[in-house]
């Protein structure tokens, strides 16, 4: 399976792009994950880019309004969608600081959200990765996670 994570606009805090450049690095081994950064602008713009760019892919956006899972229930949905023959990649979706129109949130597959309270898209980007890698490495049974 390919992960596509698509976010509104690059990270510009020193601590947020190394950690993002540490846990895609860490994901390489686990899965094909490709970040792309796209052009901030308005709600709707974004929201029209990233449709585009995640189109015939299970779309999969943060919202603080989606499902709040455990680590070990994120790394058994990715087993789910893994196992499912007619699903062939998942866009992470991440918007810009207006969040995202009602016509993107609708076409999610699955709205996730990682707090009831609203994240900076830096901070967002860096907890996304953190949750994949660790939930790869719970699928793999490695000694990262630890209950």
């Amino acid at each position: 399976m390919h992960l596509q994570v698509l976010v509104i606009g690059k990270p510009k805090l020193a601590f947020a792009k190394a950690g993002v450049e540490e846990y895609a690095g860490r994901l390489r081994p686990w899965v094909s994950c490709e970040l792309s950064y796209l052009k901030a602008g308005t709600r709707e713009a974004e929201s029209a880019a990233l449709l585009s760019r995640s189109e015939g892919l299970l779309r999969v956006v943060l919202d603080e309004r989606g499902e709040q899972v455990t680590s070990r229930a994120l790394a058994t949905k990715i087993s789910n969608w893994e196992q499912t023959g007619s699903i062939k990649g998942v866009a992470i979706v991440i918007g810009g600081a207006d969040g995202h129109t009602e016509e993107m949130r609708s076409s999610a597959g699955w709205l996730w959200s990682l707090s009831r309270l609203t994240l900076q898209h830096e901070m967002a980007l860096l907890l996304v990765l953190e949750q994949l890698y660790r939930a790869y490495t719970i699928k793999a049974g490695t000694p990262y996670h630890r209950d």
